[in-house]
């Protein structure tokens, strides 16, 4: 297979490549040359967002290709105009963002969409962005020629968005760590590697159409990720079980300030952790178990020294050690106690 990645050396581009030559694909691989990309790769550059920016892709033929850009859907209509001819199938890396809110507990890829920007459109939003490139990927390959890849959180070695870093070295850290309750709040994301695979594999089945891209609702609790966390990194961490409403009366902001959790009960836990993922299971999906994921995404934070890129367009993670410190002291200790 050949195979077209556009971006290809960050979170999820570099996993689709490191897939591909798993496979022994040929790859090539198109960005601005701000990173390294891959050994084995074919690598052209250039800047979706200049003029003349893509004359780097006026020649070749590819069987797919992948593309992950969540900014101005102009660069994806642009960039897929060139390739129609060329290129077998468009694979866009979009969001599950793109339902319109709040979608209901256990929404399927039928459910109602935001009104997306043009497909020509400069930059506005995420989420008006991302279903903008939906909509100029299908736009440009038709509906029989593109896959529409609505991923959940994204997690996994190499990840430039400070979530499971950060649950990472706060942990590492040590003490007394406010894990926000409940223990078996159930866990909806998907692996990074997880996804390139399933990506491929569509590519393979010559797959159309949108697919959310996440675990089984429940793949793993919010306990089972914390208590992978100490187990992974070791050291004198103790989780201290604290209730949502400590938690939200405190002022702490879910998602954001503590890193993937949303309350239960929320129209916001329903939006990221309760999707129906029966359509991408049943073609392929697979997903490894979340101590597999935290030990990898450990190692690989051991290996870079500690402190893990963060993409400049994206909030920083993360709760503040004074507001932390202060919540613990007010819970006395949560409605769980520390773990054993």
């Amino acid at each position: 297979m050949r195979l077209l990645v556009l971006g290809g050396t960050e979170f999820a581009g570099r996993a689709v490549v490191e897939a591909a030559l798993g496979r022994g694909w040929d790859v090539t691989v198109f960005n601005r040359g701000l990173h390294e990309p891959a050994a084995g790769v074919r690598s052209l550059q250039g800047d979706r967002t200049s003029p003349d920016g893509l004359a780097a892709l006026a020649e070749g033929e590819w069987d797919a290709v992948v593309d992950t850009w969540s900014a101005a859907p102009r660069a994806v209509r642009d960039s897929a105009r060139l390739l129609r001819g060329r290129a077998g199938r468009y694979v866009y890396v979009s969001s599950c963002s793109v339902y319109k809110w709040a979608p209901p507990a256990g929404y399927a890829e039928d459910a109602p969409l935001v009104e997306g920007a043009a497909a020509d459109a400069e930059q506005t939003d995420y989420l008006r962005d991302k279903r903008g490139g939906e909509l100029a990927a299908v736009e440009e390959f038709g509906a029989d020629r593109s896959v529409l890849v609505r991923a959940g959180l994204l997690l996994g070695p190499h990840e430039n968005v400070g979530r499971l870093p950060w649950w990472l070295g706060r942990i590492a850290r040590g003490g007394p760590v406010l894990a926000p309750g409940p223990r078996d709040l159930p866990l909806q994301y998907v692996d990074i590697r997880d996804l390139a695979e399933w990506i491929l594999g569509a590519v393979e089945q010559e797959l159309s159409g949108p697919y959310n891209l996440m675990s089984r609702q429940g793949h793993a609790t919010m306990g089972e990720l914390l208590d992978a966390c100490v187990a992974t990194v070791g050291g004198s961490a103790e989780l201290r079980w604290t209730e949502p409403e400590v938690i939200l009366d405190a002022g702490i902001e879910p998602w954001i300030q503590l890193p993937v959790w949303v309350p239960p009960g929320s129209d916001m836990h329903d939006a990221l952790h309760s999707a129906d993922v029966s359509r991408a299971v049943a073609t392929g999906l697979r997903c490894r178990p979340v101590a597999e994921t935290v030990a990898d995404t450990w190692r690989w934070l051991q290996d870079i020294g500690g402190t893990a890129p963060q993409r400049p367009d994206r909030t920083v993670k993360g709760l503040d050690p004074e507001v932390e410190a202060k919540v613990l002291a007010a819970a006395e200790g949560g409605v769980s106690g520390t773990t054993p």
